[in-house]
Order: structure tokens, then sequence, then C-alpha cells
């Protein structure tokens, strides 16, 4: 009984010392972690870049020189940052340490989903129109932090709590934070991780965007999206008008709503319903007015290319007064090349859907204008055009 009287006293000095020395590693840790996190916590950007370097989040991106406005992005980004430490391991054997971390930041998936949108809808816009120079390049390092900057800008983003753990070791100049591909993604709330997601927009997210720009492309720019400058193609005043009023009748009728999506690991196909301008009432209406045409004496009298010509005439015609829709069902395929969704032959699959039976030009252009006709040769022209 003496000698448990005697041991209690010294085991508790033992428990004291041991909890005191732990107590003030811990608190040691503790403030080294606070003193690099407080720098993110102050929008330092420079301090950030201990963790992140621009070239973190675009890997294998080209890089020139950044901006000031690309300096600005983790500032911005980091204007939400907030955190707090919860429990710290210590092995004084090993010298390391791990801490529970809870960080306060912006809702970086949501952000994600946001640039892979918009840099999917400039891709878009750069490859309507030949005048890709107008378009903002945002294929290298540059352009896609400028588009970071525009979102952070433009939009407000809730935020979320995630936790984590940090990593520290023991050195001859005291607790160190081990940084680590992990640390960084949690530090800027997985953001590199969602960034670098090929699924970040799923097939139907993706199709709907091309979807989207088929509405809103600029009439100088739907021919080449739409794939018109194949039947309409040069500079031909005629031709021209009549792809503009194919445009207009785009623009004035194109709606589409997503039914379903089928994902079989990297393709994916996309029933889609589309409403469009009626190409066959267009069809219908200039074979009419061009039939009536050919059995005048005038069709006769003029020549295979003044035929050309009328027959252009009558397509536009046609085309303007046309105030018919239809709807159809479309599957369109897409396929993942590890980078994320693209909608296979675009052009082509896209075109067939909102052209419908326009997608071949019911003007043989070749045939037209072959000067080889003799042109008071009405059975060999009127053979041509009855082909229509």
């Amino acid at each position: 009984m003496k000698i448990t009287r005697c041991l209690l006293p010294i085991f508790m000095i033992c428990i004291f010392l041991f909890c005191g020395c732990t107590g003030s590693v811990k608190s040691e840790i503790e403030e080294v972690i606070r003193g690099e996190l407080d720098l993110l916590q102050d929008l330092d950007s420079d301090s950030a870049m201990k963790y992140i370097s621009y070239n973190e989040l675009f890997p294998n991106v080209e890089s020139g020189e950044l901006s000031d406005r690309v300096k600005e992005v983790y500032s911005l980004f980091f204007e939400s940052f907030n955190y707090k430490i919860l429990d710290i391991s210590v092995n004084k054997k090993e010298k390391t340490a791990v801490s529970g971390l809870r960080i306060t930041t912006i809702d970086t998936k949501a952000l994600s989903i946001d640039f892979a949108s918009s840099y999917l809808r400039q891709q878009i816009t750069k490859a309507s129109t030949a005048d890709s120079g107008a378009v903002e390049e945002v294929d290298d390092l540059s352009g896609r932090y400028l588009l970071l900057h525009e979102l952070l800008t433009d939009n407000k983003y809730d935020t979320v709590d995630i936790e984590g753990t940090i990593e520290l070791k023991e050195t001859e100049n005291g607790w160190e934070i081990q940084h680590s591909y992990s640390l960084e993604d949690f530090l800027v709330g997985g953001l590199m991780t969602h960034l670098s997601d090929p699924d970040i927009l799923s097939p139907k997210d993706t199709l709907a965007i091309y979807l989207e720009a088929v509405k809103t492309v600029d009439l100088s720019k739907m021919s080449e999206f739409l794939g018109l400058d194949t039947p309409f193609a040069g500079s031909d005043p005629d031709k021209h008008a009549i792809a503009t009023e194919l445009t207009e009748q785009i623009h004035n009728t194109f709606d589409f709503e997503i039914v379903s999506q089928e994902t079989n690991g990297y393709t994916a196909s996309v029933k889609t319903n589309i409403t469009t301008f009626d190409s066959d009432t267009i069809l219908r209406e200039y074979h009419k007015e061009l039939d009536r045409y050919l059995e005048t004496i005038d069709a006769v009298e003029s020549g295979a290319e003044q035929r050309y010509k009328k027959s252009l005439a009558y397509l536009l015609t046609a085309i303007q007064n046309n105030t018919a829709t239809k709807a159809s069902s479309v599957t369109f395929h897409l396929i993942n090349d590890g980078v994320s969704w693209k909608l296979l032959d675009n052009s082509i699959e896209l075109g067939n859907a909102v052209l419908g039976t326009l997608t071949s030009s019911p003007l043989n252009e070749n045939t037209g204008n072959d000067t080889s006709h003799n042109q008071d040769d009405y059975s060999s022209d009127n053979a041509y055009y009855n082909n229509y």
C-alpha cells in the first residue's frame, strides 16, 4: 500500500511531463500550419504558388507570358477560403505528424463545369468561323486562366466544407509541411481533379452545348458550323442568299429536347427530339414552281445557264415563304478521348438533323453550268431538270 502511495505521485508527474511535451509539439505543429494557411487566407497569390504552380491546373498546355489578370486568379479563388485545424497525431519515433484539416472553399465542381462549358462554347465558335483570330484564344495557359478569371469575376459560387489531412516532417529547422499533389489538390478544393475529369460534362450536357450553339451562332458563321458551305459554297450571290435564308429559318424554328442517354465505356448515344424547318415542304414548293417553269416556251429559249439561275431563284423563294416546321427523333453519337466527350462528325450529323433533305443540294452546279450542253437543246436540259 505504501509502495502504491509512493508510485502514484511519480506516475502523475510522468503523465504531466508527457502530456506537456506532446502538447508543446502539437502547438508547434499547429503554429506551422497556421503560418502557411493564413497566407492563403490573406489572398496572397505568391503564397499560393508555394502549393500550386500555374501549370498544375492545366498540365501539358503551352505556356507563355502571363498577364496581371492571370495572376489575380488565385486571389479571387481564395476569397472564400477558411480552415479549421482538427486532431493532430505525432509519431515521435518517425519524426512525422499528421493533422486533420477542415477547409471552406468555393464549390470547385460547379466552377469546373462552368469552365468546361465555356471552353467548349469558345471552341465551337472558333470552329464555326473562318476568322479564328476573332475568337479569344483559350488553348494556351494564359487563355485558360483568363477564362477562369472571367468566371470567378462574373459568377457567385456557393462554398463547401471538405476534410483532409496535412502531413509534416520534423527537420533540423523544425516542423515542415510535406508538399504533395494530393495536398495541393485538397487546398484548392479538388479543383485540379475536377478540371482534369473527362466526365465533368456528361454526353448529354456536351450535346446540349452544341445544339444551343445552333440557336445562337451568328448568321455569318452558321454556314461553316453546319456545313452549309458544301451545297451552297462559293461567292455566287444567289447561293449566298440561299444559305442566309436557311440560317434565318434555323434561328426562327430550331429547338431540341434531350430524351435519353446511353453510355458504353468511351462511347455514348444521346436520343434527342429536334424541331426545325420542314425541308420536305420547301422542296415540294421548289419542284412545283420549277416544273411549271420548265413547261414554258421561255424555259426553252433561255438556255441552260439561265434555267439554272432560275432554279436558284425558285429555291430561294420556297425557303423565304416557308412557315412549316417538322419534329424528328435523332440519335447523336459521342466519344470520350480521355479529355472530354466530343460529338462525332458534328458537321455531318448535326447538319443532317438541322437541314433534313436539304443537306444534299437539289442543285447540281457542275451539270447546270456545263457549257458542253447545247443551250438550245431543250430536250437534254429538260431531262436534266426532271431529275429533281
